[in-house]
């Protein structure tokens, strides 16, 4: 009995480290287990270079530039939990760049990942001098960790599994991944003389996804307008007392959209009759406003406003605040294209 006990035994250690394997490989299938197709064509950028402005902060300087989980992963080595909302965020995207979410350095292109059945994004090819790698011996047995060749922040591991030219697959996570879509670039290259409109209109997540979908839009940003403070905090700025409001800082073509058109968006998108207040969310800062960067602008928004109030689109007064711009002050990184990193909708009505 005592020697059946022992071969039980065992077999268990064994089951479990075959488990414990197939979860560190990354989980059932891989491309290695495709038919094989023709090798695809790969973009390759301009700023595919070695990188030279590495970038060194402090532990307490990272966990203010990161979100609770990117500063797991990319600073502590965590792994985030497969087909999470980030993952399934990668499946939508079209041509584009994955960046690190700690740096910015640009770390492989979207015609370089493929469908791992892992659920984690898998890359086959990352651009050159952009991602490097160093053992890990972590878990008894010795893999190849890969890290952002700027910031060395952690980004997964690397297997011999992945499909061709490379047969290489890079099991990356995705709150290490920030998507860059080729339509940002090509639009600024593309659009003539551009303006700028910042708006107010509550919790600023939603805001910001609401105006990127705006035909015309070439890049909207979250940040901090109207107080008094020099470089606020998000912390700062949720005290409400430096008196700046949650605003996104639109810059549009006005040859494919007009400011009245980017008005509309803002009124039709927040409740403009609620003092100080969007929805759950209470305080100054989430006060809906617009600052104008023009007195055209300025002019367009207060006639705008005083018609809506005379045709009664809202049942209560409007208490929007129009006042000429100020000093922008952009918002933490993690701040910006918050709900794409999540895998989340608007957070708006």
């Amino acid at each position: 009995m005592p020697e059946e006990s022992t071969v039980r035994i065992a077999l268990l250690i064994l089951v479990m480290f075959a488990i414990g394997l197939i979860v560190v490989r990354g989980l059932g299938a891989t491309a290695a287990e495709t038919p094989a197709t023709a090798s695809p064509t790969v973009t390759v950028l301009s700023e595919d270079i070695p990188v030279t402005d590495r970038l060194v902060l402090s532990d307490a300087e990272w966990k203010q530039r990161l979100t609770p989980e990117q500063y797991t992963v990319l600073r502590r080595k965590g792994t985030e939990p497969a087909f999470c909302g980030g993952y399934s965020a990668t499946k939508h995207h079209g041509a584009g760049t994955y960046h690190c979410s700690g740096c910015q350095n640009p770390l492989f292109t979207n015609d370089t990942k493929f469908e791992s059945g892992t659920g984690w994004p898998s890359f086959f090819q990352p651009l050159p001098g952009r991602v490097e790698k160093e053992s890990d011996t972590s878990y008894g047995m010795v893999r190849d960790e890969v890290h952002c060749a700027r910031c060395g922040g952690h980004l997964g591991h690397v297997f011999d599994d992945g499909p061709a030219p490379t047969r290489l697959r890079y099991c990356i996570n995705a709150v290490s991944l920030q998507f860059v879509p080729t339509k940002a670039a090509s639009e600024v290259t593309a659009a003539g003389p551009t303006a700028k409109a910042t708006f107010g209109a509550g919790c600023f997540w939603g805001v910001e996804a609401t105006f990127r979908e705006v035909p015309g839009v070439v890049d909207a940003k979250v940040g901090y307008e109207g107080g008094t403070l020099i470089n606020p905090t998000y912390e700062d700025v949720c005290s409400a007392e430096t008196g700046h409001a949650e605003v996104v800082e639109v810059v549009y073509d006005p040859s494919k959209v007009s400011y009245e058109r980017l008005l509309t968006v803002f009124w039709e998108n927040h409740d403009p009759t609620t003092l100080n207040r969007q929805g759950p969310d209470h305080g100054s800062q989430y006060r809906s406003a617009v600052f104008a960067h023009t007195p055209e602008q300025r002019a367009t928004a207060e006639a705008m406003k005083a018609k809506l109030e005379s045709d009664k689109k809202f049942r209560r007064p409007i208490v929007t605040e129009i006042v000429a711009a100020q000093t922008f002050y952009a918002a933490e990184e993690y701040h910006q294209q918050y709900l794409e990193k999540k895998g989340l909708k608007n957070c708006h009505r």
